[in-house]
C-alpha cells in the first residue's frame, strides 16, 4: 500500500496514470497491427493432401483395361458362384457399376449361347485363382 501511495505522489493523480496507461496500450497495439500485416503473408496455411483420406479403390476390371466378353468363359466364371451359379453382386467382387452390369449381361448371353452353364461353374475352372474371397465381402450383406 505504501509503494501504490508513493507512486501517486510522484505521479500526480489517477487520471495522470490512466492516460500514461492508455497511450502506451495504444502504442503497442499500433506496433503489433505493423507486424501483424507483414506476418499475415507468411503465416498462410499450407496447401497438402488431406492425410486422412482413403485411397480411391478402383475396379479391377477398370484397372487394367479389360472389358468383359461373353466369349472369355474362364474370366465370366470368376464372377459366378461355384456351388449355385448365381452372379456374385458388386458388393462382393468390388467391380464399379459400369463393369458389373457389363459382366451379368455378359455372364447371361454366355449362358444363352451354351458357352457356361447356368446352375454350377464349369469343372475346368473351378481350381482358377480367385479375384476376390466371397466369403469377406468388400462391403457387408444382409446374409
Amino acid at each position: 500500500m505504501f509503494k501504490f501511495a508513493k507512486y501517486l505522489a510522484d505521479k500526480g493523480s489517477v487520471v495522470n496514470i490512466a492516460k500514461n496507461t492508455i497511450r502506451s496500450v495504444s502504442k503497442s497495439a499500433s506496433d503489433t497491427s505493423s507486424l501483424a500485416a507483414v506476418s499475415n503473408d507468411t503465416d498462410e496455411p499450407i496447401d497438402i493432401p488431406n492425410p486422412y483420406q482413403k485411397e480411391r479403390s478402383i475396379c479391377i476390371l477398370c484397372k487394367h483395361n479389360i472389358v468383359p466378353d461373353y466369349k472369355n468363359v474362364r474370366l465370366l466364371s470368376q464372377f459366378q458362384s461355384p456351388y449355385t451359379g448365381r452372379i456374385y453382386g458388386r458388393h462382393i467382387t468390388g467391380l464399379c457399376k459400369t463393369k458389373q452390369a457389363e459382366v451379368e449381361t455378359a455372364i447371361i448371353r454366355a449362358q444363352a449361347c451354351a458357352l457356361m452353364p447356368t446352375y454350377h461353374k464349369d469343372i475346368d475352372f473351378i481350381k482358377d485363382p480367385k479375384l476376390f474371397n466371397p466369403e469377406k465381402p468388400i462391403r457387408p450383406h444382409k446374409y
